[in-house]
């Protein structure tokens, strides 16, 4: 029996979780704690705040740590994450927190490996479709920021994660209206093109709404008052599809899109909403692919802490 020591650091909640992994690799979850990623300055910082907790294990207790950081990772050790106010390093983990076996990777790679650990049979399926086991599928999820990535099956066994940072690129708007709303996007935040994550993130919500109704709200207050009428609702539950029929189109997820918690697990709404279904679907050429993926949403919100310990199983399993 091994311990396999998980994090899942957004911009902001700080994730951590411990898992048990037997001779057979079936993976069993011990306990978890949540922290405030703002509540400190530094990396460092964050593993003490852990640390004085009540969270029991350790990490020189664990055989394998796995960090999953809201960021770009570079060598599997370190990462400028663009909401974090801080890097994280990990290439001095035996001196610096009393582990040598120690990874960062990428938060939506570690989602990418949670859509085929345990939790995902708790999964609500939004879309119809077809899961295809031995095919690519593709895990999206909006919250501070816009999270992609995919998960692709190896002929050997196990997965073989693709991450993204897809939530940076352009957003594709699609009408007069929406061009108007692209206006002012680049009026309200100074950027010099609109980013996908600006549009369908917890941000995007408060900016649609002050868009449609001329209301500053923040997205809590907005959630409140949204039925499946309200125009904010509609708008948003449309760009949600559209950002998710791109990245199924992107990698042909045959294997399902998954959308991760963040802003559709406290709104559901967003993807329930027929809005996202039709804009899924809406294409004039690829209608015979996109009839046959499936979307599913995951409500596990600590799934990135199971995707985390799922990509630990496959590195002790190469030990």
């Amino acid at each position: 029996m091994k311990t396999i020591f998980t994090a899942d650091i957004g911009g902001t909640n700080s994730r951590f979780a411990a898992f048990r992994v037997d001779a057979k690799h079936h993976l069993s979850y011990i306990e978890s704690k949540w922290l405030q990623t703002r509540d400190v300055r530094s990396f460092d910082e964050l593993i003490d705040a852990l640390a004085k907790s009540d969270f029991s294990i350790t990490l020189p207790e664990a055989d394998i740590a796995v960090f999953a950081v809201a960021g770009p990772v570079e060598g599997g050790t370190n990462s400028k994450p663009p909401n974090i106010p801080w890097e994280i390093d990990v290439s001095n983990a035996r001196d610096d927190f009393g582990i040598a076996n120690c990874r960062l990777i990428n938060d939506f790679v570690a989602q990418a490996f949670a859509c085929r650990s345990p939790i995902i049979e708790s999964a609500q399926q939004v879309v119809p479709g077809r899961v295809e086991l031995a095919a690519p599928l593709a895990v999206i999820g909006a919250g501070t920021g816009l999270g992609q990535a995919a998960l692709v099956p190896l002929a050997g066994g196990g997965y073989k994660a693709i991450p993204s940072e897809g939530g940076h690129r352009s957003f594709p708007f699609e009408s007069a209206s929406e061009i108007e709303f692209m206006n002012f996007l680049l009026q309200e935040t100074g950027e010099p093109y609109v980013r996908a994550e600006t549009v369908v993130s917890g941000k995007g919500l408060s900016l649609v709404h002050q868009f449609l109704t001329g209301k500053r709200l923040v997205p809590a207050e907005i959630a409140a008052e949204l039925t499946d009428e309200s125009e904010t609702l509609r708008w948003m539950a449309r760009f949600y599809g559209r950002v998710s029929r791109n990245i199924a189109l992107q990698i042909l997820a045959f294997g399902g899109v998954y959308i991760a918690a963040g802003v559709a697990a406290k709104i559901p709404a967003l993807i329930s909403h027929r809005e996202f279904a039709i804009s899924f679907r809406r294409t004039t050429t690829m209608s015979h692919v996109l009839e046959k993926i499936p979307v599913y949403l995951i409500t596990n919100e600590e799934s990135g802490l199971w995707g985390a310990a799922m990509q630990g199983v496959q590195l002790l399993q190469r030990v």
